[in-house]
């Protein structure tokens, strides 16, 4: 009896694994034909102008929203702690390491991840469930560079204004809590940032851009080419791309820092 229970045990384990492993590879050949489309960019140009109008402009308000309460918080939490140590005169240095490098591109990342990646997913899931992208296909065209290209582009080109926003708004928040809150001069704050300011602070928060680009489009669209099972799958498929892709972006987050950091040390 045990020897079956831990049989059927190890065989449901394996089947699993096999499963992702088939899922993986999916993936990886799904992101190889959006990549081999990109050349094509030219015929879909308004697709490209559609979907940089949704991830770009669209997506300014909750990028300033989460910029700004975490530029404020950072401000004033980090004021308080440098104050138990008479210190409050670096305040604009530890604020923008923490914003430049860090919170700025990965808050941006995971609130692009919730919002365009479920656009992504829910409207291409919809698609595949209608058999929309079936049609696409009866009629000679290739959804991968009609549907995925287009997103995987515009996300490419507009995530790095968007991380240069994040940044921006998250220091001058972070300067009006500094003066307003804890006191401290303007030029006090931005006098600690600018001298000290390096290439590896500006090579780290817009490598990111591209990175979140790519986990936050391939994937969300990936899963919504895997849509099967009616509305009910769209809305899993939509889930699974937002929780995939936020894990994603978390994990690319640290490497990409780690990488950058250690070899301009």
């Amino acid at each position: 009896m045990a020897s079956t229970f831990i049989g059927n045990y190890v065989d449901s384990k394996m089947l699993r694994l096999k499963e992702l492993l088939l899922t993986m590879q999916e993936f990886f050949y799904f992101a190889l034909r959006a990549f081999s489309t990109l050349p094509k960019a030219k015929r879909y140009w308004r697709d490209v102008l559609d979907q940089a109008l949704i991830c770009g402009v669209e997506s300014i308000p909750i990028v300033l929203v989460s910029s700004i309460s975490i530029g404020a918080l950072m401000s004033m939490e980090v004021g308080n702690l440098l104050e138990e140590f008479g210190a409050k005169t670096m305040l604009g240095r530890s604020t923008s390491n923490a914003v430049l490098r860090e919170l700025g591109p990965l808050l941006m990342g995971l609130m692009l991840s919730a919002r365009y990646g479920s656009r992504n997913g829910a409207e291409l899931g919809a698609m595949q469930i209608s058999e929309q992208i079936d049609a696409l296909r009866a009629f000679g065209t290739d959804p991968i560079a009609k549907l995925v290209m287009p997103r995987l582009l515009a996300a490419l080109i507009m995530f790095v204004p968007l991380i240069a926003l994040s940044d921006f708004a998250g220091l001058q928040t972070g300067a009006l809590v500094a003066e307003y809150y804890h006191k401290i001069d303007p030029g006090i704050f931005w006098n600690s940032i600018y001298p000290r300011l390096a290439p590896k602070d500006f090579v780290v928060s817009f490598l990111k851009a591209p990175v979140f680009a790519i986990i936050i489009t391939l994937v969300s669209s990936f899963n919504g080419f895997s849509a099967r099972g009616g509305t009910a799958g769209v809305g899993r498929s939509t889930i699974k791309g937002i929780v995939a892709s936020s894990g994603l972006v978390l994990v690319a987050n640290f490497y990409v820092s780690k990488i950058v950091l250690d070899i301009m040390h």
